[in-house]
This record gives C-alpha cells, sequence and structure tokens, in this order.
C-alpha cells in the first residue's frame, strides 16, 4: 500500500488515497479502478492535472511524476497487478467497457 498525495484539480485542496501497487524498476504503478464503476477516481482527474506529487511507501516519501501507462505497459503491467489483487479482473468485467487507467509514478 502506498499513500497518493494530490491536489483537487478544482478545489486546489490536498488530499491523500490509500492504493495498491506493483514496482516497475525505479516507478510505482497504481489502478485507477475505482471498483470498476463507470467513472475514473476523483484522485486520477486530479494527477491529470496536477501530475507532479508526492508518494508515501512506508517510512519513506518520494517526489514523483504521474502520468497514464501506454498500451505496451498496460499489457506487461495487467498480470502483475492481477497477482496482488486478484478482483481487478472483475472491476475490469464491471467497468463495461471503460479501460481503467494505470498509472505510472516515475521518480523526479
Amino acid at each position: 500500500m502506498l499513500l497518493l498525495d494530490h491536489v483537487g484539480a478544482k478545489s486546489g485542496k490536498q488530499r491523500t488515497s490509500p492504493l495498491l501497487y506493483i514496482r516497475d524498476g525505479d516507478d510505482l504503478v497504481v489502478v485507477a479502478s475505482k471498483g470498476g464503476y463507470p467513472k475514473n477516481p476523483a484522485w486520477y482527474y486530479n494527477i491529470v492535472a496536477n501530475p507532479d506529487t508526492r508518494v508515501q511507501v512506508g517510512s519513506e516519501k518520494l517526489d514523483v511524476h504521474a502520468r497514464v501507462a501506454d498500451t505496451a505497459e498496460r499489457e506487461r503491467f495487467w498480470p502483475q497487478l492481477d497477482r496482488v489483487w486478484p478482483g481487478y479482473a472483475e472491476y475490469r468485467a464491471r467497468s463495461k467497457g471503460r479501460e481503467i487507467p494505470l498509472v505510472v509514478l516515475e521518480p523526479r
């Protein structure tokens, strides 16, 4: 579990969201699933609007830049993410065609 800090795209308020993640080298990858519901979670829109942010993994705090994973990365990450949380497969089915974004958090 990591803690993702993000600034509200509309409100400008500081927020924190706990998220499951995987590592890809120095990068961290998180899933904007919102349980498979039709819309992306608010934190996703916040980091798209303000991609330079901070995460906390354990006691370590890291400055990161967020970006949406490309098609090749998505294909590589989903099997790993499914091992971390098998419920992601159900979320993808529940989403009814919404492509659930995967977000790469790159150290900066």
